[in-house]
């Protein structure tokens, strides 16, 4: 709906945060009970939708992917005694730099600092985990700050926000009518909020660099997806005949089978990426922060290598390597410069030669357990099913720890219009964000990839997702057991017991049997060659649904390469 911005009209706090919601794009919100219902109750009202999580984290997690897919910011909320689990849910929306605005309820003021029920300080957990945190005590007070939360949290680099309404559920500023004004910035509702161009002169510098680079090496990260720029990463590695590898963040942005693709580099990582950034003698950060798991704890590439790093904010730039060239400016709009001014170039024949050995030999290496029929499945061959059987569109949305890893090492995206999201770091994130994903783009197939350690965490959301009519299919690689444990485990114990098992192994589960109880499909997978039909069902059956894949112990990802 539109309204005369020009207009003061008097209304619910309530009111005012729903139009405004709506005014941003946000046609959900996740949150907790018990906060502002009637927030959610006008919000209804208006076409949009409220989905009531059973956790704090859980609700986070889905405004968090929500935010992502839709390339916007989202909003979630809880009362005062759930507030500091909507703090800690932010950390992976903070460390995936996703827009997400948190709305919390907080005792009156006179009953701060006095030992009032359920309530603690939520100053210092909130800020840890966002860039800009607000107290708003009364209803004509909460256009200022709701508009300052959407500018900090689109623009530079993407972050939570947060704002603390007064009374515990928020009621004093959200039941109270006043005077006031929705003003929906649009620049605000988008990321990026801006798209600056670097400076010209400097990217003429940074174009000389890479030209007399003898073995370069692009890494692109998290920024080329939130600028939406694939396709002119694309062109401009072309163009220069530079190999580019991704971060997890940036996997969807380059052809998988591309002979320029060296795959995932760092942490969680492809070998073959490893290598090729360890040799170059120049990395162009592309998006990238260059932050820790992307250079394998920043030694990835060593430090003192030749780095040029185009970031949207400036204080990204150099922050973990010393730069030749510092490029600030949106990587869509200064990539299509740059490609501009750039000379054609066949690139460096040596250097493209041992890159695509380097490539093949990873291949070669991993083919035994890729292609293997062994029973119970490797997760490596279920990473190849996988890949093959995704629908063209299709959003995976995939959990930390190891299906993270096997996402870096084994999964291909094969079709330019799939999407990869992924946990910036909590287990179990991937669940719950699936349903946000699915919020954003109904009409897509979302797929959630966790493990059996990753999907405990936060399974009663399947019980949301059905109430909620959100249809993700959740695929779980289930080797009954926090297998990546194994190692650190049996490292103290000194060798594999009942005592260090019970650490990391579990029982082997039916999550079918569970889902079903709550009114969900599922279908047990044993063997590769049902996965495509599995998928199929579940993609079809009209409801929340779970691929129970039965799975290896012994699939272990291997560790990231690194030099000797």
């Amino acid at each position: 709906m539109e309204r005369d911005k020009t207009v003061m009209t008097k209304m619910t706090g309530g009111r005012f945060l729903a139009e405004t919601a709506l005014g941003y794009g946000i046609n959900h919100i996740f949150w907790m009970p018990y906060i502002g219902p009637r927030v959610i109750m006008e919000l209804e009202a208006l076409g949009g939708k409220g989905i009531q999580a059973h956790s704090e984290k859980a609700a986070v997690y889905m405004a968090d992917a929500y935010a992502r897919v839709r390339g916007g910011p989202s909003l979630c909320m809880a009362q005062s005694v759930g507030a500091l689990n909507l703090a800690a849910g932010l950390q992976d929306p903070y460390l995936a730099c996703s827009p997400v605005v948190a709305i919390t309820g907080r005792e009156t003021l006179i009953h701060q600092q006095r030992h009032a029920y359920q309530e603690v300080n939520h100053t210092s957990p909130f800020s840890a985990v966002t860039k800009y945190s607000a107290y708003v005590s009364k209803t004509e007070d909460f256009p200022v700050y709701l508009r300052q939360a959407f500018r900090a949290a689109t623009t530079g680099t993407p972050a939570p926000t947060h704002i603390d309404l007064e009374g515990i559920a928020g009621q004093v500023v959200i039941d109270q009518e006043a005077d006031i004004e929705v003003c929906v910035e649009e620049p605000f509702g988008q990321i990026p909020a801006f798209r600056p161009t670097a400076d010209l002169g400097l990217i003429s510098d940074a174009l000389e660099v890479l030209s007399r680079a003898e073995r370069p090496i692009i890494v692109a990260g998290g920024g080329v997806t939130s600028s939406g720029a694939r396709a002119e990463l694309i062109e401009f590695a072309e163009k220069v005949s530079i190999p580019v590898a991704t971060s997890l963040n940036a996997k969807a942005m380059f052809p998988w089978d591309h002979p320029l693709a060296v795959g995932t580099p760092g942490s969680y990582s492809r070998a073959c990426a490893n290598k090729v950034v360890s040799q170059a003698d120049l990395v162009f950060f592309i998006g990238s922060q260059a932050g820790g798991q992307v250079t394998n704890g920043y030694q990835i590439p060593p430090q003192g290598t030749n780095v040029i790093q185009l970031d949207l904010n400036g204080e990204e730039i150099g922050r973990n390597y010393h730069v030749k060239v510092g490029l600030q400016g949106d990587v869509r709009e200064t990539l299509r410069v740059m490609t501009a001014q750039a000379d054609s170039s066949p690139g460096k024949v040596e250097w493209l030669a041992k890159v695509g050995q380097l490539v093949q030999g990873y291949k070669d290496d991993s083919s035994e357990h890729y292609n293997s029929d062994v029973l119970p499945m490797r997760p490596e061959r279920l990473c190849k099913e996988l890949s093959n059987s995704l629908p063209d569109d299709a959003i995976l949305v995939s959990d930390t720890g190891h299906a993270g890893v096997w996402c870096a090492q084994m999964i291909d995206l094969k079709k330019p219009e799939q999407s990869f999201l992924r946990a910036a770091g909590s287990l179990g994130w991937a669940l719950p964000a699936a349903m946000g994903a699915k919020c954003a783009a109904p009409d897509r197939p979302v797929i959630c990839w966790t493990g059996d350690g990753g999907v405990w965490y936060h399974m009663t959301e399947l019980d949301t997702a059905r109430k909620t009519g959100i249809n993700t299919v959740t695929l779980i690689n289930n080797n009954h057991s926090l297998n990546q444990e194994q190692g650190g485990v049996e490292g103290i114990y000194g060798q594999r017991s009942s005592e260090s098992d019970a650490h990391w192994v579990f029982p082997d589960q039916d999550f079918v049997r569970m889902a079903e109880s709550m009114d969900c499909f599922g279908v047990t997978v044993h063997k590769p060659s049902e996965l495509e039909g599995a998928l199929e069902q579940a993609l079809s059956a009209g409801k929340p649904a779970v691929v129970d894949v039965k799975t290896h112990i012994e699939g272990i990802a291997d560790r990231a390469w690194m030099p000797s």
